[in-house]
């Protein structure tokens, strides 16, 4: 059995999809609001050097990955420990070594990087224009406008793929999600920048 197969099985067993699903969902948009809210704030304050700017949002990113892996991974543990100590007691036997013991040992260790590398992944990517700028790429916009744009996107991207999942209809559920981003967008721009 392949890794990839191996992991849906483990994941399939615990039902736990759903969960890794959230996770995803959840953490990336905290990576995508927390980089335009960055990004914003340095757009709307006195104006900063872009490696600067790199820097601060690369070491929010990292952060919040750290955070997301290691709470995760603490939760998950501690909820499949339990679910296995219930069926152990309604098996009236150790279940350690079987299929759901070693579940108990990596699905936490699944959810707990995709928990993690979501914001992280996410934030890469809306940080990409400000590397391609001090990598001296022109972009047809300023940096910080092109990286605002890049997480509008993803943030939009984020809610379509809320909405296939939840069978609602996915420009509902994309429009939805980035309006929450505009509406932050905007609050930091009217709040910080005046």
């Amino acid at each position: 059995m392949s890794l990839l197969n191996q992991a849906k099985f483990l994941l399939d067993i615990t039902r736990t999809r759903g969960i890794v699903r959230r996770y995803f969902v959840v953490n990336g948009f905290d990576g995508a609001l927390t980089m335009l809210g960055l990004i914003m704030g340095f757009l709307v304050s006195t104006p900063a050097d872009l490696s600067m700017i790199i820097g601060v949002c690369l070491g929010a990113a990292i952060a919040l990955s750290i955070s997301g892996i290691s709470s995760a991974y603490i939760s998950e543990s501690a909820e499949r420990k339990h679910a296995l100590g219930q069926l152990e007691r309604a098996m009236m036997s150790d279940l350690q070594h079987s299929a759901h013991g070693i579940a108990t040992r990596w699905v936490p260790l699944l959810i707990a990087l995709v928990n993690g590398l979501a914001p992280l992944v996410i934030s890469l990517l809306i940080l990409s224009p400000l590397w391609l700028a001090t990598a001296g790429v022109n972009l047809p916009i300023p940096p910080l406008y092109a990286a605002i744009f890049v997480a509008l996107l993803l943030t939009f991207l984020l809610g379509v793929f809320l909405g296939r999942i939840s069978g609602v209809t996915w420009l509902r559920s994309g429009i939805q999600a980035l309006l929450v981003a505009v509406i932050t967008a905007s609050l930091i721009y009217f709040l910080v920048g005046n």
